[in-house]
């Protein structure tokens, strides 16, 4: 049955039929009288042939669509006094790039704003988008004597899917690699992360190297585990953020609706701070790979 539920506990409208085997599923975990949280797994809502789509691919379209016709209805007709969308856009394109220019310096910030700023953007977004009501509420489910549960909903936080926020890792790591070759040069970047740091003679030089040579090698797999890092960063707290939200709503039956009004504050918050570590993640990772004039010349500003 799909239906819409506004809370755990309120009233909700049904319509339609839910597949059999949702069905079964549902009214089996209804009889056991089993509480669940949000499930870790997105659901599948649809399937292209053999491709299946995901209630947080959807989320994660009607996302990036909003955005393409923001941008775009906000820089259609460029203004010399910026006002009302155009304003708001160039503010926040502006202060990103002022903040970001500021930390990894000008000549770096000039190659990669346009990734830095769009995976802010769009991972700020997507984290405000999982908090509208429907998101998670809209969906297949069975009548319990507690109200209507929802069992698969058509929609999902698109962070709360692990493999939308290893996508994004992996991108920036494919990035990463290419800007650090474009940098370094392959001979370059294998000397930034194998050769001895500082002068030195002798015994002590042999020493460096092997010491430096074992340091590299830690510091490939440092490399290598950041994407897994990054993914898992933010997919846990925005998982964990919609779980808490859940509880909430599920703690008192009749105020399922008021509960989670004052996390919904701290969950906003939360979605800003996650797009800035991500972002500044990032953007020190990439710098540290970078020439030391390239990646250090804020410090002669």
């Amino acid at each position: 049955m799909l239906a819409f539920a506004p809370a755990a506990g309120c009233s909700a409208y049904a319509a339609g039929n839910e597949p059999a085997a949702a069905t079964s599923q549902s009214a089996e975990s209804a009889a056991a009288g089993e509480e669940h949280g949000v499930p870790p797994k997105a659901g599948e809502v649809a399937r292209i042939g053999s491709f299946p789509i995901t209630n947080s691919m959807v989320a994660t379209w009607i996302v990036a669509v909003g955005l393409i016709i923001f941008a775009q209805i906000a820089t259609r007709n460029i203004q010399q006094i910026p006002a009302g969308a155009q304003n708001f856009w160039e503010w926040l394109v502006e202060s990103l790039h002022n903040f970001l220019e500021g930390i990894i310096g000008h000549k770096l910030v000039q190659k990669t704003f346009w990734f830095f700023a769009t995976i802010f953007i769009f991972i700020l977004f997507a984290n405000w988008g999982g908090l509208i009501p429907g998101i998670g509420t809209i969906g297949y489910g069975v009548k319990t004597e507690h109200g209507f549960k929802i069992e698969q909903p058509l929609f999902r936080g698109v962070n709360a899917d692990l493999n939308m926020t290893l996508a994004m890792a992996l991108v920036f790591f494919a990035c990463w690699i290419f800007w650090a070759i474009q940098a370094n040069g392959p001979l370059g970047l294998l000397k930034h992360l194998f050769a001895p740091k500082g002068e030195s003679t002798g015994a002590l030089k042999f020493l460096l190297i092997i010491v430096f040579f074992a340091v590299g090698f830690l510091e490939i797999f440092s490399i290598l585990f950041r994407p897994i890092s990054l993914s898992f960063r933010l997919y846990g707290n925005i998982f964990a953020g919609e779980n808490m939200l859940e509880a909430m709503s599920n703690l008192v039956p009749g105020l399922g609706w008021l509960l989670p009004i004052p996390f919904y504050f701290m969950e906003l918050l939360v979605g800003v701070i996650q797009a800035l570590v991500f972002m500044l993640l990032t953007a020190v990772f990439t710098m540290l790979i970078m020439p030391h004039d390239e990646g250090h010349e804020k410090a002669h500003h």
